[in-house]
């Protein structure tokens, strides 16, 4: 999940996309946030937000760290498209090049592909998955450097598992290999937590605050960040899940603005919720589900094809970005 220090229990929903925060900071108003660049773009079905928290007063404003986000949106993703998903994939290794470019990380610098979460759980199995289809060559740089073809770099990737399954934290083993295999950069891959089901298995955020395993489902643990690996870490992340609490949130939102349409009875249809404010809905709802155990993480039904098609688009991107001899316009055809 993405680098948060920050406390974000003031904030109305839990989410871990930068751009949801920034949404959630701009209500009700929707003026400039002091602190906080941000750039929309869209192209053919495919919407690309560059967002730019320059400063701590940014970073407050929308409790995320300070750093550069992008957030590329693709609702018909749900469609299988393959063309599209080419597409993304392209648009994906393009921003991403981007990144690698403002870190100022050389064509042969070694790369740490790092795929966190659980692979016997689907909604947790992107990272994973993903590093099951990127193309690794450490091992020919290492074994037979004189073989290895011009327009690819050294690129080690690794599964590390979670807690749970391990007994080890994430960022334990991550620095045991760092210590070992001195790679220049790591790419973090995990799951998020989105405050809105269309943005689920449709969205794909890159940041270089580097990354925080389970903080999106309220865990606080040891991050995967330059300043504890001593290695800058680019995080990729998309949402899977949603709160129980946050859909429930939105229907009665919903429901609110559908009796507002249509009757001036709405006060004596939703009573009391129809005066609340988000948060203080938000907050009531907790209340009564929490109690129960049904504030749950909910994923769609369909989520074993989402994971791995977006899951695909993310490794097709990253070895077309990583290695100069894979034609960017081709991308989908370099994962196996």
């Amino acid at each position: 999940m993405v680098n948060n220090d920050l406390d974000l229990q003031q904030y109305s929903v839990r989410t871990d996309l930068a751009l949801e925060a920034k949404e959630m900071a701009e209500a009700p108003n929707g003026g400039p946030i002091p602190g906080i660049q941000s750039e929309t773009t869209e192209d053919g079905g495919i919407t690309v937000t560059q967002l730019h928290v320059q400063n701590e007063q940014g970073a407050q404003a929308i409790g995320k760290m300070q750093g550069h986000y992008v957030t590329i949106e693709v609702p018909g993703l749900r469609n299988g498209d393959t063309d599209l998903q080419d597409r993304v994939a392209t648009q994906f290794a393009k921003h991403f090049e981007q990144f690698l470019e403002r870190l100022s990380i050389n064509k042969m610098a070694k790369v740490l592909i790092v795929g966190l979460g659980n692979w016997n759980v689907t909604p947790d199995a992107l990272g994973p998955i993903v590093v099951e289809n990127v193309m690794v060559t450490r091992h020919y740089f290492e074994l037979m450097p004189d073989q290895v073809a011009p327009g690819y770099r050294p690129v080690s990737a690794v599964a590390p598992g979670v807690l749970g399954i391990t007994g080890i934290e994430s960022s334990e083993i991550v620095h045991g290999i760092v210590e070992k295999t001195k790679p220049d950069i790591i790419i973090a891959i995990d799951a998020l937590a989105s405050k809105a089901v269309e943005r689920v298995n449709t969205t794909i955020q890159i940041a270089d605050t580097g990354i925080h395993p389970g903080s999106g489902i309220g865990n606080k643990r040891k991050g995967l960040t330059k300043e504890i690996l001593g290695v800058p870490v680019i995080a990729i992340g998309v949402p899977t899940v949603v709160y129980a609490s946050t859909i429930v949130n939105n229907t009665l939102e919903m429901m609110s603005s559908h009796f507002t349409k249509q009757t001036g009875n709405t006060g004596q249809i939703m009573g009391l919720i129809h005066q609340m404010e988000d948060n203080e809905r938000l907050q009531l709802v907790r209340e009564v589900l929490s109690p129960l155990g049904h504030d749950l993480l909910v994923t769609p039904k369909e989520i074993d094809e989402f994971i791995e098609d977006i899951a695909n688009i993310i490794a097709s991107g990253l070895n077309a970005s990583l290695h100069e001899a894979i034609d960017t316009g081709n991308v989908a055809a370099y994962t196996h």
